[in-house]
Protein backbone atom coordinates (compact mmCIF):
# COMPACT_ATOMS: atom_id res chain seq x y z
CA UNK A 1 0.00 0.00 0.00
CA UNK A 2 1.44 3.26 -1.40
CA UNK A 3 1.82 6.28 1.31
CA UNK A 4 -1.24 8.66 0.29
CA UNK A 5 -2.52 11.69 2.21
CA UNK A 6 -5.31 11.29 4.31
CA UNK A 7 -6.14 14.68 5.65
CA UNK A 8 -5.07 18.39 5.12
CA UNK A 9 -5.15 20.97 8.16
CA UNK A 10 -4.24 25.05 8.37
CA UNK A 11 -4.36 27.11 11.37
CA UNK A 12 -5.30 30.40 10.34
CA UNK A 13 -5.40 32.06 13.80
CA UNK A 14 -4.00 31.89 17.25
CA UNK A 15 -5.79 29.52 19.63
CA UNK A 16 -8.63 28.67 16.59
CA UNK A 17 -9.26 25.30 15.73
CA UNK A 18 -7.51 23.50 12.86
CA UNK A 19 -9.35 23.73 9.53
CA UNK A 20 -9.64 20.86 7.18
CA UNK A 21 -9.17 21.63 3.52
CA UNK A 22 -8.74 18.92 0.61
CA UNK A 23 -5.68 21.10 -0.66
CA UNK A 24 -2.95 23.07 0.88
CA UNK A 25 -0.53 25.07 -0.91
CA UNK A 26 3.02 24.52 0.11
CA UNK A 27 5.45 27.71 -0.40
CA UNK A 28 9.40 27.39 -0.14
CA UNK A 29 10.72 30.26 1.95
CA UNK A 30 7.40 30.25 3.55
CA UNK A 31 5.41 27.30 4.94
CA UNK A 32 1.83 26.55 4.30
CA UNK A 33 -0.31 29.42 2.35
CA UNK A 34 -2.34 30.89 5.12
CA UNK A 35 -0.89 28.87 7.82
CA UNK A 36 -0.09 31.48 11.00
CA UNK A 37 3.17 28.79 11.81
CA UNK A 38 4.37 29.81 8.47
CA UNK A 39 8.17 31.29 8.72
CA UNK A 40 11.17 31.44 6.70
CA UNK A 41 13.45 30.64 9.35
CA UNK A 42 11.79 27.68 10.95
CA UNK A 43 12.38 24.28 11.10
CA UNK A 44 8.77 23.48 12.40
CA UNK A 45 6.63 25.05 9.03
CA UNK A 46 4.87 21.54 9.00
CA UNK A 47 3.73 19.15 11.28
CA UNK A 48 2.90 15.21 9.66
CA UNK A 49 1.28 12.61 12.29
CA UNK A 50 0.63 8.79 10.92
CA UNK A 51 -3.06 7.32 10.63
CA UNK A 52 -2.15 4.76 12.26
CA UNK A 53 -0.51 6.54 15.36
CA UNK A 54 -3.51 8.46 16.08
CA UNK A 55 -5.87 5.64 15.81
CA UNK A 56 -3.77 3.70 18.45
CA UNK A 57 -4.14 6.52 20.37
CA UNK A 58 -8.13 7.15 19.94
CA UNK A 59 -7.48 10.53 18.81
CA UNK A 60 -9.58 12.42 15.98
CA UNK A 61 -7.31 14.09 13.22
CA UNK A 62 -6.27 17.29 13.63
CA UNK A 63 -6.67 17.42 17.50
CA UNK A 64 -3.01 17.13 17.41
CA UNK A 65 -2.57 20.27 15.68
CA UNK A 66 -1.51 18.41 12.91
CA UNK A 67 -0.89 19.56 9.20
CA UNK A 68 -1.29 16.35 7.50
CA UNK A 69 -2.74 13.20 7.90
CA UNK A 70 -0.98 9.87 6.21
CA UNK A 71 -1.38 6.43 5.91
CA UNK A 72 0.16 3.31 4.37
CA UNK A 73 2.37 0.98 5.30
CA UNK A 74 6.02 1.55 3.94
CA UNK A 75 6.75 3.96 7.32
CA UNK A 76 10.04 2.36 8.01
CA UNK A 77 11.93 5.65 6.12
CA UNK A 78 9.39 7.81 7.22
CA UNK A 79 11.79 9.49 10.28
CA UNK A 80 13.84 13.08 10.47
CA UNK A 81 16.27 12.98 7.75
CA UNK A 82 13.87 12.01 5.55
CA UNK A 83 12.81 13.53 2.20
CA UNK A 84 9.13 13.38 1.08
CA UNK A 85 8.49 14.28 -2.99
CA UNK A 86 4.87 14.74 -4.00
CA UNK A 87 3.35 14.73 -7.85
CA UNK A 88 2.97 18.19 -7.76
CA UNK A 89 6.91 18.40 -7.72
CA UNK A 90 6.37 19.81 -3.84
CA UNK A 91 8.80 18.45 -1.22
CA UNK A 92 9.01 18.51 2.65
CA UNK A 93 12.38 17.83 4.28
CA UNK A 94 11.52 15.92 7.61
CA UNK A 95 13.29 17.87 10.59
CA UNK A 96 12.47 16.45 13.96
CA UNK A 97 9.86 14.96 16.24
CA UNK A 98 7.49 17.25 17.44
CA UNK A 99 7.39 17.02 21.51
CA UNK A 100 4.33 16.29 23.43
CA UNK A 101 3.41 19.58 25.27
CA UNK A 102 0.40 19.88 27.65
CA UNK A 103 -1.44 21.57 24.65
CA UNK A 104 -2.32 18.12 24.15
CA UNK A 105 -2.51 16.30 27.44
CA UNK A 106 -6.08 15.97 27.90
CA UNK A 107 -6.52 13.63 24.74
CA UNK A 108 -3.79 11.36 26.15
CA UNK A 109 -3.62 9.56 29.62
CA UNK A 110 0.11 10.45 30.27
CA UNK A 111 2.18 12.75 27.82
CA UNK A 112 4.79 9.81 27.80
CA UNK A 113 1.95 7.54 25.57
CA UNK A 114 2.60 10.15 22.98
CA UNK A 115 6.10 9.82 22.64
CA UNK A 116 7.10 9.54 19.39
CA UNK A 117 3.67 9.47 18.04
CA UNK A 118 3.38 13.44 18.04
CA UNK A 119 3.97 13.16 14.66
CA UNK A 120 7.49 14.63 12.90
CA UNK A 121 8.08 18.29 12.00
CA UNK A 122 9.28 19.39 8.70
CA UNK A 123 10.58 22.07 6.23
CA UNK A 124 8.90 23.02 2.73
CA UNK A 125 12.25 22.59 0.52
CA UNK A 126 9.86 22.86 -2.78
CA UNK A 127 6.44 24.86 -3.72
CA UNK A 128 3.33 22.86 -4.90
CA UNK A 129 -0.02 21.77 -3.89
CA UNK A 130 -1.24 18.62 -2.32
CA UNK A 131 -4.34 17.70 -1.80
CA UNK A 132 -6.12 14.86 0.16
CA UNK A 133 -5.78 11.27 -1.48
CA UNK A 134 -2.64 11.95 -3.75
CA UNK A 135 0.39 9.07 -2.93
CA UNK A 136 4.00 10.63 -2.34
CA UNK A 137 7.26 9.25 -2.16
CA UNK A 138 9.50 9.25 1.27
CA UNK A 139 13.39 8.99 1.10
CA UNK A 140 15.14 8.20 4.30
CA UNK A 141 18.56 9.98 4.94
CA UNK A 142 18.86 12.54 2.39
CA UNK A 143 19.08 15.82 5.06
CA UNK A 144 20.86 15.34 8.37
CA UNK A 145 18.42 14.76 11.17
CA UNK A 146 17.75 17.74 13.94
CA UNK A 147 18.64 17.21 17.08
CA UNK A 148 15.45 16.62 19.54
CA UNK A 149 17.55 18.23 22.45
CA UNK A 150 16.65 22.22 21.74
CA UNK A 151 19.90 23.25 23.21
CA UNK A 152 21.59 21.23 20.63
CA UNK A 153 19.75 23.03 18.09
CA UNK A 154 20.33 26.32 19.67
CA UNK A 155 24.04 24.96 18.84
CA UNK A 156 23.62 24.47 15.40
CA UNK A 157 21.96 27.52 14.87
CA UNK A 158 24.42 29.98 15.70
CA UNK A 159 27.34 28.44 13.97
CA UNK A 160 25.88 29.53 11.11
CA UNK A 161 25.47 33.24 11.84
CA UNK A 162 28.21 34.82 10.09
CA UNK A 163 30.29 37.45 10.61
CA UNK A 164 29.26 41.25 11.22
CA UNK A 165 25.39 39.57 11.80
CA UNK A 166 23.91 39.65 14.92
CA UNK A 167 20.22 37.38 15.67
CA UNK A 168 18.11 38.16 18.48
CA UNK A 169 16.70 35.95 21.64
CA UNK A 170 13.09 36.20 19.60
CA UNK A 171 14.87 34.79 15.76
CA UNK A 172 16.73 32.16 17.71
CA UNK A 173 13.33 30.56 18.92
CA UNK A 174 12.17 30.86 15.40
CA UNK A 175 15.19 29.01 14.24
CA UNK A 176 15.50 26.37 16.53
CA UNK A 177 11.77 25.69 16.64
CA UNK A 178 10.77 26.17 20.13
CA UNK A 179 7.68 27.56 21.88
CA UNK A 180 7.95 31.54 22.89
CA UNK A 181 8.40 29.88 26.68
CA UNK A 182 12.20 29.11 25.86
CA UNK A 183 12.68 32.89 25.87
CA UNK A 184 13.06 32.51 29.22
CA UNK A 185 15.75 29.52 28.60
CA UNK A 186 18.23 31.67 26.05
CA UNK A 187 20.08 33.22 29.02
CA UNK A 188 21.02 29.98 30.33
CA UNK A 189 21.39 28.60 27.09
CA UNK A 190 24.28 31.47 26.69
CA UNK A 191 25.97 31.42 29.83
CA UNK A 192 26.20 27.21 29.26
CA UNK A 193 27.84 28.04 26.18
CA UNK A 194 30.37 31.35 26.61
CA UNK A 195 32.92 29.29 27.70
CA UNK A 196 33.47 26.79 24.23
CA UNK A 197 34.29 28.59 21.13
CA UNK A 198 30.69 29.73 19.84
CA UNK A 199 29.73 33.31 18.07
CA UNK A 200 27.57 34.09 21.39
CA UNK A 201 28.44 37.91 20.89
CA UNK A 202 26.18 37.83 17.76
CA UNK A 203 23.53 37.48 19.87
CA UNK A 204 21.68 40.38 20.78
CA UNK A 205 18.19 40.20 23.16
CA UNK A 206 15.06 41.07 21.84
CA UNK A 207 14.79 44.83 21.66
CA UNK A 208 18.84 44.68 20.06
CA UNK A 209 20.64 45.45 23.67
CA UNK A 210 24.01 43.91 24.08
CA UNK A 211 24.14 41.62 26.90
CA UNK A 212 25.93 42.08 29.92
CA UNK A 213 27.43 38.59 30.94
CA UNK A 214 28.98 37.98 27.04
CA UNK A 215 32.37 38.57 27.33
CA UNK A 216 33.73 41.48 25.67
CA UNK A 217 30.87 41.27 23.31
CA UNK A 218 31.06 45.13 22.15
CA UNK A 219 34.46 45.08 20.91
CA UNK A 220 34.20 41.19 19.34
CA UNK A 221 31.04 43.09 17.19
CA UNK A 222 32.89 46.17 16.44
CA UNK A 223 36.22 44.26 15.28
CA UNK A 224 33.41 42.53 12.43
CA UNK A 225 32.01 46.16 11.48
CA UNK A 226 28.67 45.71 13.48
CA UNK A 227 28.41 49.52 14.90
CA UNK A 228 27.45 49.66 18.51
CA UNK A 229 25.67 52.50 19.57
CA UNK A 230 24.23 53.10 23.20
CA UNK A 231 21.67 55.19 25.09
CA UNK A 232 21.31 56.65 28.70
CA UNK A 233 19.21 54.98 30.58
CA UNK A 234 18.24 57.66 33.62
CA UNK A 235 16.81 54.99 36.08
CA UNK A 236 19.52 53.07 36.66
CA UNK A 237 22.22 55.69 35.77
CA UNK A 238 23.78 53.46 33.02
CA UNK A 239 24.81 53.83 29.35
CA UNK A 240 22.99 50.78 27.39
CA UNK A 241 24.61 49.69 24.20
CA UNK A 242 22.67 48.29 21.50
CA UNK A 243 22.84 47.66 18.11
CA UNK A 244 20.40 49.09 15.31
CA UNK A 245 19.25 45.47 14.24
CA UNK A 246 17.66 46.51 10.61
CA UNK A 247 21.21 47.16 9.17
CA UNK A 248 22.85 43.80 10.85
CA UNK A 249 20.29 41.57 11.39
CA UNK A 250 21.42 37.64 10.05
CA UNK A 251 18.10 36.41 8.01
CA UNK A 252 19.02 33.76 5.81
CA UNK A 253 15.53 31.57 4.93
CA UNK A 254 18.17 29.20 3.95
CA UNK A 255 19.54 26.99 6.39
CA UNK A 256 17.32 24.21 6.28
CA UNK A 257 17.03 24.04 2.60
CA UNK A 258 20.13 22.03 2.13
Amino acid sequence: MALSIMHLFTKVKPGSAMVELKTLNLKVNHGIEGDINADPISPRQVLIVRHEDILDLSINPGELRENIVVIGREFDNFIPGSLLTFKSGAAIRLTFHCEPCKRIAHLVESLKSIQGKRGILGVVIKSGKIQVGSNFQVQAHKFPALSENPYKRFLNFIIKIPSGKVVTYKQIIKGIGVDNSYLRAIPTYLKKTSAADYPVHRILDSKGYLITYVNQQKKKLETEGVKVLFEADLLSNLNKNFVDVKNYLWDDDTIYLE
